[in-house]
């Protein structure tokens, strides 16, 4: 699909610009964007030619993302979580699923945080149990947040094995299913439209042909298959945060003037510092990026090492270009017309978004240390 940018920038200025304010005024969910990327063939970007998609790769994901949130921070999310959680459904999912996704008939999103062990996503207390004389498992978990949870078609769901002993199982969990309870309204401070509420499950029964890999082998899985998705894109997401600030944060600059003074705001020497600042920031984080996105495509040494690295940099690197474009534009980036404030709010989830910075610092210290990643 050598015509996806093309495709993109379409589905970008007809659908996802002129509802991304809206979709954070209220909240709301942007169902017409998603069904405009699915039909676009964007959804279906990373499947394989085999099942019908474009068979591209974490490179040409990363730079959808990266423009998607430049405009709608939340559609952006959407769609981190579905590539993330189609590289899985791609190396271990049935077919069917595939080639829904493929066609982009099929939203798909992560579902592994729990209420009882929060943002460690390794450590899943969700239980497996096995349905006597039949091949159906019973679910039970209380998922503390997920992305797309109304919206979504299916869940990358984690649990504890069936029998394994393992530490983690992953499923292929239809969202219609009987037990699944999705939790109400998300009100949040950023990101409000992506749809992320707690989920429940009770007693629900699935097939053991919906297992994602082997028995128990759920968190090898996540850690070699979804952890590189995730982390290079939420960096992606939050670069595309930092360009679009920069690019209004300059557009105000070079327009706002001092009247008494004569001068522009740009041509005064401390709101030009810290706009190179911010420009100096962006473009340190995008070099990350993009090493890392070389290093995991070679196969170097240090790929792990900066797949780590490369979420924790971009989301503290996106909290401050955010909080410097606040100062610099002054009261002007209070006004919700401009849009400064809406990417201020919305660069405060890569944060705490799981793994969370504090949890890939301990993770980075483990790897240059020569510990084990989860280790004690």
């Amino acid at each position: 699909m050598n015509d996806y940018r093309d495709a993109l920038q379409r589905v970008i200025e007809d659908s996802v610009a002129p509802a991304a304010r809206e979709v954070d005024e209220l909240g709301r969910f942007p169902a017409d964007a998603v069904k405009s990327l699915g039909e676009a063939g964007l959804l279906g970007l990373t499947s394989a030619p085999s099942v019908g998609g474009a068979g591209e790769g974490l490179r040409s994901a990363a730079e959808v993302i990266e423009s998607l949130a430049a405009v709608c921070a939340s559609t952006a999310m959407v769609s981190v979580m579905h590539y993330a959680a189609t590289a899985v459904v791609e190396a271990h999912g049935p077919e069917a699923t595939r080639r829904a996704i493929a066609q982009g008939q099929h939203l798909t999103t992560l579902a592994f945080s729990e209420v009882g062990s929060r943002s460690h996503f390794w450590a899943p207390l969700g239980t497996t149990t096995a349905v006597e004389g039949g091949s159906d498992v019973t679910l039970a978990a209380r998922k503390s947040w997920v992305t797309s949870a109304a919206a979504a078609e299916s869940y990358v769901w984690s649990s504890l094995p069936v029998s394994a002993t393992g530490p983690m199982t992953l499923w292929l969990v239809p969202r219609q299913s009987t037990g699944v309870t999705i939790g109400e309204h998300f009100d949040g401070l950023g990101l409000r439209g992506n749809g992320s509420v707690p989920v429940d499950a009770e007693g629900v029964v699935v097939d053991r042909g919906a297992m994602l890999g082997p028995d128990g082998e759920g968190l090898n899985i996540a850690l070699t298959v979804v952890l590189p998705w995730f982390l290079i894109l939420s960096a992606a997401f939050s670069v595309g945060l930092m360009e679009a600030t920069v690019a209004e944060t300059g557009r105000h600059l070079t327009s706002a003037r001092l009247e008494h003074l004569g001068a522009r705001l740009i041509d005064q020497p401390i709101p030009r510092s810290d706009y190179a600042r911010m420009r100096l920031i962006t473009d340190t984080s995008r070099a990350l990026l993009t090493d890392t996105l070389n290093a995991v495509e070679s196969a170097r040494p240090d790929a792990t090492l900066r797949v780590l690295e490369v979420k924790a940099a971009a989301a503290e690197a996106a909290l401050s270009v955010t909080d410097l474009a606040m100062k610099v534009c002054g009261g002007a980036a209070f006004r919700k017309e401009l849009g400064i404030e809406r990417r201020f709010r919305d660069a405060q989830a890569a944060r705490v978004m799981a793994p969370t910075t504090d949890a890939l610092l301990d993770f980075i210290g483990r790897a240059i240390g020569g510990l084990d990643l989860l280790g004690p």
